[in-house]
């Protein structure tokens, strides 16, 4: 069946007989020499470029519906998708993901890795066009029956919906799921009073100590700390430069170290620490914080098991930083500074790490008091 010029046809392919190669009569195989195959195709255009399509029916009306699906996605989109987009597979999502990573040099690549192993093991095989708002939420109930938080789950699914995006972006896929909204709490409320931190110290392997000790008193974060090296330590101007992109917000930052004095201290000793080493072992160490010479690339097993050891195994290396903070506002540090310090790119972020307790609140309500009594007097 031909329609009217430019909107295409529904037809059926047909083939020669592969044993009397179109010219035999009364062949058992074929009629008059050829062979129908039974699956309807349409045919069209679009921009110059022709495309064909199988209905997956042996039935005529099943291809011309489909024809004119297609006529009506023509005109109801300048950016016309086509039969590509039923090809796409969840392979094909996650390759446009690790490609945007790799292209805009993303840093937690180690998280994503991990969500992509998660999510292989449940949509490998999968079409784009299968991967539906029940399947997405068949998903995350597989991931809470095995126990898994809600922000892992989250983060998972996250990645679907980028690959779904970049995909559609590129006009690989016809449109996004919906995907089931997942809120997390993820505001911590820890942070350590200083009999706290100083008990856990206390417990920490010798080599752990300072990494513990610098993020106390900056409240920069541990993959900040542990990369730094003494090319960036200028004793003489007393500062620790941090350069542009090696921070999670890719700023750059300066510290001037030797104004406090518990920071300097701790510097010193390092640096004679390294030198002992050097001289020991006859080699050059570039990292300020090691363990006889080399780098510590994770410091979380000597740290949970001091938590554990003395009676606060919830706490997080990472509440130090909010410690940091809360301390910055008690010493009435302008918020301004005290970003500069921490490394805090936006004020809302910042706030939610300026954690005020019970003690905190008493203060300022001895002081209403103490303004009252003035006031009465």
């Amino acid at each position: 069946m031909a329609t009217e010029r430019g909107l295409g046809r529904v037809y059926q392919p047909t083939r020669q007989c592969l044993r009397c190669k179109g010219v035999g009569k009364g062949c058992k195989h074929c009629k008059n020499g050829r062979r129908q195959i039974a699956v309807w195709h349409i045919q069209f255009s679009h921009r110059g470029k022709q495309y064909r399509e199988s209905s997956k029916s042996t039935r005529k009306v099943d291809a011309t519906r489909l024809l004119k699906k297609r006529m009506s996605e023509l005109g109801a989109d300048r950016k016309f998708v086509g039969p590509q987009a039923e090809k796409t597979t969840f392979e094909d999502l996650v390759q446009f993901v690790r490609d945007d990573y790799r292209v805009n040099g993303r840093k937690s690549t180690k998280r994503l890795t991990a969500s992509i192993n998660q999510l292989s093991q449940f949509f490998n095989g999968f079409l784009a066009i299968d991967i539906t708002t029940d399947v997405l939420t068949r998903y995350i109930n597989r991931r809470f029956e095995e126990g898994r938080a809600t922000s892992t789950a989250r983060n998972e699914v996250n990645v679907l919906r980028r690959g779904f995006k970049l995909a559609h972006q590129a006009g690989k896929v016809r449109g996004i799921p919906h995907f089931p909204r997942l809120t997390v709490d993820t505001v911590r409320q820890g942070f350590f009073e200083e009999d706290e931190f100083n008990a856990v110290l206390a417990e920490l392997p010798e080599w752990t100590r300072p990494v513990a000790d610098f993020g106390y008193c900056t409240g920069w974060r541990v993959g900040e700390i542990l990369p730094l090296r003494w090319s960036q330590v200028d004793f003489k101007a007393g500062t620790i430069r941090l350069e542009v992109g090696s921070t999670k917000n890719n700023d750059g930052r300066v510290l001037p170290f030797h104004v406090l004095p518990r920071l300097k201290a701790l510097m010193e000793r390092q640096l004679a620490y390294t030198e002992a080493v050097q001289r020991e072992r006859g080699l050059i160490v570039p990292h300020v914080f090691h363990r006889n010479g080399r780098p510590l690339d994770c410091i979380r097993n000597g740290w949970d098991a001091a938590c554990e050891r003395t009676g606060y195994p919830e706490k997080l290396f990472h509440d130090l930083r909010r410690t940091a903070v809360r301390n910055l506002e008690r010493a009435g540090v302008p918020r301004s500074i005290a970003m500069k310090i921490t490394g805090h790119k936006t004020e809302a972020v910042y706030r939610r790490y300026a954690i005020v307790n019970e003690a905190d609140v008493a203060e300022g309500l001895a002081r209403l008091a103490g303004w009252m009594d003035k006031g009465a007097g």
